[in-house]
């Protein structure tokens, strides 16, 4: 049977109703075709936050509505910059929109969760990198501007600063957003006024002087939905499950064990996959894999012969997680054997067993880097570093990162 596609104009003008923002209209068809393209709607597939809505049960957005609404603050930073007689073309206004868009693009299953579990040593802005590149050739160049501005390459330097900042498009949005889903109010900032605020000195981004209290709310907001949401302990918990499952699942299949799953997963578990040997196929391959294809695999493996892959299975899919101490300090050598013994005996398990539900490591957060300073511009022209400019004590402190040390181990063994 013939299908006769009907060749019927789309009206490529769309708007969008954002839960966050309301109604966000795409501003061209160059945008329109990007969004519609089959490496930007697998973001509908990928999770913004992982596996955190084992705590938050609302926080179930993905990375497509992340990065829609990162397109519609660019808009407004535009239109905000335009009215203070910065001057930006239209083919610059939409390059900015395409490099905010696809920024997070390379993305994979679960985010920030499994970046360097399904390939190794290479970050997901990389990835994103490959795939701008890659449309750049399907649109006919198209996409060279937005490349340039993605690259830090264009002599416009605060385009890539709207990109890529301590007080960035993409933090604006996602802080709003993770707060909105999650329902962590200490998140919830104001997005509008910052980019009110926001303004050009000597080609760099800087923030009105007035709008110096909404940068130290945005700076502790951050602060706290580390430490309360992305870094939250059971989240981490779930996450660092997440990793083990994955490993354990290549090492059999290194081993020459059959393990279910498709054959998208089965070629990142099959194959070493790195930046010296990430290829035109890896690219789309990695393009076909969501958060269903690992999620549908690990509910297979919960019936697995192997009984560390499925006992690990069964504690994601059942929720079930591995019990986790968070401390300033590290953990000494000879608490970690002494734990691994008590585990051993008490459990009646072996080795290898161990060393899959014993998981020590380390998390940090920077909420300041001095290094790449946010800038306030004060009523007499000239330019501060935030805390410099600020009466805010806490913001010194800010700038030194928080390291915290955590072990993982079974919730039925008391570890005193």
């Amino acid at each position: 049977m013939n299908i006769i596609l009907s060749k019927s104009k789309t009206n490529k003008l769309k708007i969008l109703n954002d839960p966050i923002y309301g109604l966000v209209s795409i501003p061209n068809s160059l945008i329109f075709d990007i969004i519609e393209h089959k490496y930007f709607q697998r973001l509908r597939r990928i999770t913004q936050m992982g596996m955190t809505n084992l705590v938050y049960p609302g926080a179930h957005h993905t990375r497509f509505h992340h990065a829609i609404g990162c397109m519609h603050l660019m808009q407004k930073a535009i239109q905000v910059l335009r009215s203070k007689n910065i001057a930006i073309s239209d083919e610059e206004a939409t390059a900015l929109c395409i490099a905010i868009l696809l920024h997070d693009i390379g993305h994979g299953a679960f985010s920030h969760a499994l970046e360097h579990s399904i390939v190794n040593e290479i970050s997901h802005e990389e990835i994103s990198l490959l795939f701008m590149k890659k449309l750049n050739k399907e649109f006919n160049g198209e996409l060279s501007l937005a490349i340039a501005i993605f690259e830090g390459n264009y002599p416009r330097l605060f385009f890539n600063q709207l990109i890529s900042s301590q007080l960035d498009i993409d933090r604006l949005d996602y802080l709003k957003r993770d707060s909105f889903y999650t329902g962590v109010v200490e998140g919830n900032i104001s997005s509008d006024r910052l980019i009110a605020m926001m303004n050009v000195k000597d080609n760099e981004l800087v923030i009105e002087e007035k709008g110096i209290y909404s940068v130290e709310n945005f700076l502790i907001a951050r602060r706290l939905m580390y430490w309360q949401v992305y870094l939250h302990k059971t989240s981490l918990s779930a996450e660092i499950l997440l990793v083990k499952i994955l490993k354990r699942a290549k090492t059999l299949v290194k081993e020459g064990n059959k393990i279910p799953g498709n054959h998208t997963l089965q070629y990142f578990l099959l194959n070493r996959i790195d930046k010296e040997n990430f290829t035109d196929e890896t690219l789309n391959m990695f393009a076909k894999l969501d958060d269903y294809d690992v999620l549908s695999a690990i509910k297979e493996w919960c019936s697995n012969e192997d009984s560390i892959l499925s006992k690990l299975s069964q504690m994601i899919i059942n929720r079930k997680l591995l019990k986790i101490e968070l401390q300033d300090k590290s953990f000494t050598e000879k608490f970690k054997k002494k734990l691994s013994t008590k585990l051993k005996v008490k459990l009646e398990l072996e080795e290898d067993y161990i060393n899959n539900f014993i998981i020590f490591g380390s998390v940090s957060n920077h909420a300041y880097n001095k290094e790449m300073p946010i800038k306030i511009l004060t009523k007499k022209g000239k330019v501060k570093d935030i805390i410099k400019a600020s009466d805010h004590l806490n913001l010194q402190t800010l700038s030194k990162p928080v390291v915290k040390y955590y072990c993982c181990y079974p919730k039925n063994f008391n570890m005193d």
